[in-house]
């Protein structure tokens, strides 16, 4: 049989989720790095064979896709049985998921139920050289180290992967593979559970790592009541409000906002860093950015090595010319 990795598709309402197809691109690397199949699994319902072909199109060699109207919402439980099951029948060597709630949940689960390890909420991934085994890179000890792990002893090897920690591929029309939908030898249980519908979170929202924009604060704003130049700013550019861990935890914003390894990781289209220095657990946080612009008196700050436009320079004067330029616009 031949060696699989395997990343774990998300759906709502019969439409892929993005994390999908960031977990190829981590797959893709890994399976030709080891020589193994990837395949994406989609536990689901309503997911039909155009969309599933768009993971192959994304770097997939198969899809094996379990549907039915009983697994149309995620519940932790009957996902992780067709899991096991799937698991028990095609052995893979390798699961990702995605760190988002789904996986969270789905994934410590299925590795109690067949007794292996889960290395959580990872950053980085590789296969070593010799051995195989994966290469599971966390932040550790409130993200002050970056520690790497093995499951040396059983398999599979399961990992969740942090959300924009990588880029999905591009979309290739030429490439082909085969979509298996499979049975579940036994019928989606019931369980007890019943999804009677959602809603929106009626309280303030923040999803900074869906933003197509970010604007990041820093100790170099100096203070709280400072950080309305920041929220302001956002707010002109269609944009969410960021913050470095030094501005979180001196109160001036709240954690949600955080970006770097111990807040969220982000993959905006521009990144505006504001008095900034660039910690590496920050700048760790938003390497995949497609832009980044740093704003700081300092011109050694590391966040300029790193920005495609560093500007050395006061906030408190630069910002504001900023509005009043997209103002006249």
């Amino acid at each position: 049989m031949a060696r699989e990795v395997w990343t774990i598709a998300e759906q709502f309402d019969g439409k892929l989720k993005n994390i999908s197809f960031e977990l190829l691109a981590w797959g893709r690397q890994l399976a030709d790095k080891s020589g193994a199949k990837l395949v994406s699994v989609l536990i689901g319902d309503g997911v039909d064979d155009a969309a599933l072909e768009v993971l192959v199109r994304h770097g997939a060699d198969e899809v094996y896709t379990v549907q039915s109207p009983r697994l149309a919402r995620f519940i932790c439980p009957a996902y992780s049985a067709v899991l096991e099951e799937l698991i028990e029948e095609f052995m893979p060597e390798i699961i990702l998921a995605g760190a988002t709630s789904q996986g969270r949940t789905l994934m410590p689960y299925t590795a109690v139920k067949v007794h292996t390890g889960l290395t959580a909420d990872c950053t980085g991934l590789d296969i070593e050289e010799g051995t195989g085994n994966l290469l599971q890179t966390r932040p550790a000890i409130g993200g002050n180290i970056m520690a790497t792990i093995k499951t040396a002893d059983h398999r599979p090897q399961m990992a969740t992967v942090r959300p924009k920690s990588a880029r999905p591929l591009g979309e290739d029309a030429s490439r082909q593979g085969k979509i298996r939908r499979i049975a579940p030898k036994k019928p989606p249980r019931d369980l007890g559970i019943i999804i009677e519908g959602y809603r929106h979170d009626e309280g303030e929202f923040t999803n900074i790592e869906e933003a197509e924009v970010i604007v990041a604060g820093g100790r170099g704003l100096k203070k709280g009541e400072n950080f309305r130049i920041i929220h302001d700013l956002a707010k002109k550019l269609g944009g969410e409000a960021g913050a470095s861990r030094d501005a979180v935890d001196r109160g001036w914003i709240s954690y949600p906002h955080q970006v770097g390894l111990s807040g969220k990781t982000v993959s905006p289209r521009l990144y505006l860093a504001i008095g900034i220095s660039g910690a590496i657990q920050h700048l760790a946080g938003i390497k995949t950015s497609e832009c980044i612009v740093s704003i700081n008196p300092d011109p050694d700050a590391p966040i300029h090595r790193i920005a495609d436009l560093g500007i050395v320079g006061d906030a408190f004067s630069f910002v504001p010319e900023i509005m009043k330029r997209l103002e006249k616009r």
